[in-house]
């Protein structure tokens, strides 16, 4: 397992501040929220991308790839019923894996509630039917760029659509593409009724990308989950993927925050050996 930090965490930091703190806390990644350089991410230019890309890899750590896609933009949408507006999502998704190529990652995770969540009158299975639609599309230009989309299924407090990781495996099978696969989170998961080690083993088959923090918003170890189980379903999985924190609550400031986290990662990694 590799670890890295979601790059939200560090707000107004300056990029060589977060990149000398995420190296001294011992994480080898970031994962980058397109919102955190531009509002849109045709507004990051080439030699911007050429830039941040340099930089960080010059502090030695890996861009893992992007998340929070569709926060902070308008006009998107996953599963609406117009057609046009999922079209142009999805040519906005093409957008972003160039970016996320070009800055040198692989994993796109696509969570944005707010721009998948269905009305009242859709039933999940026609807000799952539209996605895929949306997704075909989205799958020559991942090829291409070879980025991996992982899907993310969230809590029923943050939307109604993927709220659990069936939900979101059964759009992955429909497409069928390596290059389509699932994102799990912890505090996501512990949303859905059952121990969250199972859920890792039930879905080792396409699980490609995974988030370590807490239901109460802090990193993981800050609250009540117990992450030696979670830690042991990874390596029975031989999961060697990216482990990222992305945490939502930021009051106990960031570098206690960063250095806590993997401190408690380790704890029970340490447990489990």
């Amino acid at each position: 397992m590799k670890f890295a930090l979601c790059n939200e965490l560090f707000q107004d930091w300056s990029m060589e501040k977060s990149l000398e703190l995420t190296c001294d806390c011992g994480y080898s990644g970031w994962e980058i929220a397109p919102f955190t350089l531009a509002k849109s991410a045709d507004e990051v230019t080439s030699s911007q991308r050429k830039g941040i890309r340099n930089l960080i890899e010059s502090f030695n750590i890996d861009v893992v790839g992007l998340h929070w896609l569709l926060a902070k933009t308008e006009g998107y949408h996953l599963t609406t019923p117009d057609e046009q507006i999922r079209r142009r999502t999805a040519q906005y998704l093409n957008q972003l894996s160039a970016l996320c190529r070009d800055l040198g990652g692989h994993i796109m995770v696509l969570g944005s509630p707010q721009q998948r969540n269905f009305p009242v009158d859709m039933t999940h299975q026609q807000a799952a039917d539209n996605a895929l639609s949306l997704l075909e599309i989205v799958v020559k230009q991942l090829e291409t760029d070879n980025v991996i989309l992982a899907l993310e299924p969230l809590g029923p407090g943050e939307g109604n659509f993927w709220n659990f990781a069936s939900q979101a495996v059964e759009v992955i099978e429909k497409l069928n593409s390596p290059f389509v696969q699932l994102h799990l989170d912890v505090k996501a998961m512990s949303t859905e009724g059952k121990p969250i080690d199972d859920i890792i083993r039930e879905n080792e088959e396409h699980m490609v990308h995974f988030h370590a923090n807490d239901p109460n918003l802090l990193g993981p170890g800050m609250g009540d989950v117990d992450f030696r189980p979670i830690f042991q379903a990874l390596k029975d999985v031989a999961y060697n993927g990216w482990v990222s924190v992305e945490v939502f609550d930021y009051s106990p400031g960031i570098e206690n925050i960063a250095r806590n986290s993997m401190r408690n990662m380790q704890a029970a990694l340490d447990a489990i050996s």
